[in-house]
């Protein structure tokens, strides 16, 4: 392969829309029922018609898939369900002459039990030290050597026949990496070079506040300060060394960073550091004005200081569908109502969740947007025996896990699956083809036209920042440049304020030209 011109930072990062692909849900290009390359490839035209900037693709990567690609064997080659490292190239370089960069995404708290360091530490080759191997606590060593619980459930140490245990913050197939071990950050940088010499605009940091751990990997302790692996301040010397590998390709991060605290959550954006971190305070905000605007002043300020833009999103592969979210009584961030058969109103959930796209898309900074989002795709409930997701087993069966919202997508209305290729790996709900992206391409109303309508229009809004203006209780108002954003979440409708056109609305205005509820639209001052 000859050495690509590296990526240039021109800011595009700043104020992109960036679309989320999770690649095995996507499209199928081989009729095997799984995603692949070659059907994000064919569907290239349809991603540059939506208007988006950029393309983050979930781990593509040679996986057992016991966590969805988030079990790495190897980072330099592409799972064979996907396609080769040779059409992962191609696809780089199609993306970019159609204007779209592409981000995929680093996993480094840990990797797959498969990957060769494991196998050889399980071997006793002294690739042990770049994980945490330690003895059990007990009169026989039976017990786990602390108290630490893993994010999927249950305990976070599998004991293996010697005895010795190991940790994994996730699934038992997922072992944690020794970051204290120069060998596990030179690795990583690597990885970086070899994905940046490919073309490759951006990394997306899975688990970023996880890496570093306590030497002494003592007991949770409520209140522990500091945290034993979430948060230590020796992580970001990791991070500058990263920082300063992509400022030789000029290429950008985005880190996976879940903090309560937003001064510790700014530290991450610091210059030297990460360009852009994930805000989840937005994602997980339930339809009220009061928290949303909170939210989003919240945000704002806490990323000025590092003069970070801010990030928006409303869903990603990891949570409920936006449409079914808002279509619940309680529409706060809360994995019980994930539970089975929670009742959902999809007309009500799909206005909120129109109105809320024009919202997000009408903030300052970078905006991502999940597959399928675009679609008004609700939430999908998985019959319990096509369950793939380790959470749902790890949690005895109470949590049914993120497969809902990782439902292969519709594409064509009238074809088998439609349209996305051979029978997928999870079952399309009935009536999904309603939903698909040929039949909602010709309805100037549907969701689709929406998000089109939206990206195009975006520019309006410019480059500046944010100002509120006088509004209704229940009623977001804010200008930007010479574009007004009102978003309607009171129970009755109101007046616009005064404007010269209406750029764009998410739904129609009564008789009397005022905004319904749940509504938002776009207006020129």
């Amino acid at each position: 392969m000859g050495q690509p011109t590296p990526a240039t930072d021109d800011g595009w990062w700043r104020s992109a829309v960036i679309y989320q692909v999770y690649v095995r849900s996507f499209a199928d290009g081989d009729g095997d029922g799984t995603g692949d390359l070659a059907g994000v490839r064919a569907r290239l035209p349809y991603l540059a018609e939506l208007g988006v900037d950029a393309l983050w693709f979930n781990p593509w990567y040679r996986s057992p898939m016991k966590d969805g690609g988030y079990d790495v064997a190897d980072y330099r080659a592409i799972d064979p369900a996907f396609g080769t490292l040779a059409e992962a190239e191609k696809l780089i370089a199609e993306a970019r002459e159609l204007g779209i960069r592409t981000i995929v995404d680093i996993v480094p708290n840990h990797v797959s039990d498969q990957h060769p360091w494991f196998r050889a530490a399980l071997a006793g080759g002294p690739e042990r030290e770049l994980f945490h191997f330690r003895p059990g606590r007990g009169d026989h060593g039976e017990l786990p050597p602390n108290d630490w619980t893993s994010e999927f459930g249950g305990p976070a140490w599998t004991r293996l026949p010697d005895g010795d245990w190991y940790l994994h913050l996730f699934a038992p197939e997922q072992p944690d990496l020794n970051w204290a071990h120069p060998a596990v950050r030179q690795e990583h940088e690597d990885i970086l070079r070899f994905w940046f010499d490919r073309g490759v605009a951006g990394v997306r940091i899975d688990s970023a506040a996880l890496l570093a751990k306590d030497p002494g990997l003592p007991d949770f302790t409520e209140g522990r300060d500091p945290h034993p692996y979430v948060d230590r301040d020796e992580l970001h010397d990791v991070y500058r060394a990263w920082r300063a590998v992509a400022d030789e390709y000029g290429a950008v991060f985005v880190g996976e960073v879940w903090l309560p605290d937003t001064e510790r959550f700014a530290r991450y954006l610091r210059p030297d550091e990460l360009h852009t971190a994930f805000n989840f305070s937005f994602m997980t905000c339930p339809w009220d004005a009061a928290r949303l605007r909170r939210s989003i002043d919240d945000t704002l300020a806490e990323h000025a200081p590092v003069d970070a833009p801010a990030t928006w999103v409303l869903c990603n592969h990891d949570v409920t569908r936006t449409v079914t979210r808002y279509g619940r009584a309680d529409t706060g961030f809360d994995f019980a109502t994930k539970a089975f058969g929670t009742p959902t109103d999809l007309a009500l959930g799909t206005r909120r969740a129109r109105a809320a796209g024009l919202l997000s898309l009408a903030l300052p900074g970078a905006v991502y947007v999940y597959q399928g989002e675009e679609l008004g795709l609700p939430e999908a409930d998985i019959p319990l025996d096509r369950i793939e997701d380790p959470m749902h087993a790890r949690s005895g069966g109470t949590d049914p896990g993120r497969d809902g919202c990782r439902v292969p997508l519709p594409w064509a209305a009238d074809e088998p699956h439609a349209g996305f290729g051979g029978e997928p790996w999870l079952p399309q709900p009935d009536g999904w083809a309603a939903y698909a992206a040929d039949r909602q391409a010709e309805d100037p109303a549907s969701m689709l036209s929406l998000y089109r309508a939206a990206i195009r229009s975006r520019p309006e809004f410019g480059d500046g920042p944010l100002t509120w203006l006088p509004a209704p209780d229940g009623v977001l108002a804010f200008a930007r440049a010479d574009a007004l954003c009102v978003v309607n979440l009171a129970d009755t409708p109101v007046d616009l304020p005064a404007h010269s056109a209406l750029l764009l609305a998410s739904g129609p205005l009564d008789t009397a030209g005022r905004l319904p509820a749940d509504t938002a639209v776009w207006l020129r001052s």
